[in-house]
């Protein structure tokens, strides 16, 4: 089963925590325990309805104010998919938290509110969007049960945002109309939006492409980890552990190592413990090398015959968040 990792995004109470709750309680990956804890959160806050939102508020701060701040991550499953899902802050001091929680994720919700429409930060979210090639972009036009479900809305909200995602060039763009609160074509279909003939938010989700993207052309492979249990019945045993990030490889191959250069073959490939004679990316697998190699965590396993040009020097597009500007000439310290 594959995984799916996903942000939600958009501006202040257009309902990104709401519906994250309402994926995981319509879905049913709530436990019991979960749900009565948050029902007592709600009545010492004097509440009477229940409130999905809390299910995604991990820090106190965001309990108090009702707003989010740091990135929350939950996960659940169907049985079609499993799910990782990054709630980011809508605040836009806190914009930086939602570029971290975006950097490794197939696929973005962008939430509108139906009543105000396309705002500020919807449009900054979406350029962050454009700027990290997230490769699926969904804009969900939440709240339609405040605007009497009515689809010119939806329509007329989705003809001003295909200007701004032409522009960005944002890539594989769907527009779905939600209700968080209600539930309505969240999981379920919904009666009220009969007008809409495209998938639930979930469906699309369950069945999105999401390796499309994969190059499976030049073979990348970084160490993460070695393995050398160093036990009598395993002595010699020496693996390379790590995840593929492109490409195929298979025992036999003629590979390098970098950044040394040094030059090997791979003698067996595992997954699972069992040994197989091929993997491709994203598999993560243990290689082993035909010699005793020099090769490190952070290190590189390339196809011989495809080894990446090394320099000193490269180009980049950055999102600069600090408060200080970018000083030209000045040692910045990269994290990848």
């Amino acid at each position: 089963m594959d995984i799916l990792r996903f942000i939600t995004a958009g501006s202040v109470d257009d309902g990104k925590s709401t519906l994250i709750g309402r994926l995981l309680y319509d879905s049913k990956n709530i436990l019991v325990d979960q749900l009565e804890s948050i029902r007592k959160v709600g009545q010492l806050a004097g509440d009477d309805e229940f409130d999905l939102a809390r299910l995604t508020d991990g820090l106190r701060a965001e309990r108090e104010q009702g707003i989010t701040i740091d990135v929350a991550y939950k996960y659940f499953s169907t049985p079609k998919r499993k799910f990782i899902i990054s709630d980011a802050p809508g605040h836009i001091q806190y914009t930086r938290n939602m570029i971290t929680g975006a950097s490794n994720t197939s696929l973005i919700i962008i939430l509108i509110d139906a009543r105000n429409g396309i705002v500020e930060q919807t449009k900054r979210h979406s350029i962050i969007a454009s700027l990290l090639n997230i490769p699926h972009v969904v804009i969900a036009i939440n709240k339609l049960d405040l605007v009497n479900y009515s689809q010119s809305v939806f329509e007329e909200i989705k003809s001003e945002y295909e200007t701004i995602a032409e522009r960005l060039s944002l890539k594989n763009v769907t527009y779905i109309p939600i209700s968080a609160l209600t539930g309505d074509n969240v999981v379920e279909p919904s009666e009220n939006l009969n007008w809409y003939k495209g998938k639930t938010l979930l469906e699309f989700l369950e069945t999105v492409e999401v390796n499309s993207a994969i190059n499976l052309e030049e073979a990348r492979f970084p160490i993460q980890y070695i393995i050398r249990p160093q036990t009598d019945e395993l002595h010699d045993y020496r693996g390379y552990a790590g995840k593929i990030v492109a490409g195929i490889y298979h025992k036999g191959d003629e590979v390098t190592i970098l950044p040394s250069g040094t030059n090997t073959k791979i003698s067996k490939i595992e997954v699972g413990g069992k040994e197989i004679k091929s993997a491709f990316a994203p598999q993560s697998v243990v290689i082993h090398l035909e010699d005793d190699v020099e090769a490190g965590r952070g290190n590189l396993i390339v196809k011989r015959d495809n080894v990446p040009p090394l320099t000193q020097e490269f180009e980049a597009l950055l999102c600069w968040m600090n408060n200080a500007p970018l000083q030209a000439g000045n040692k910045y310290t990269l994290q990848n």
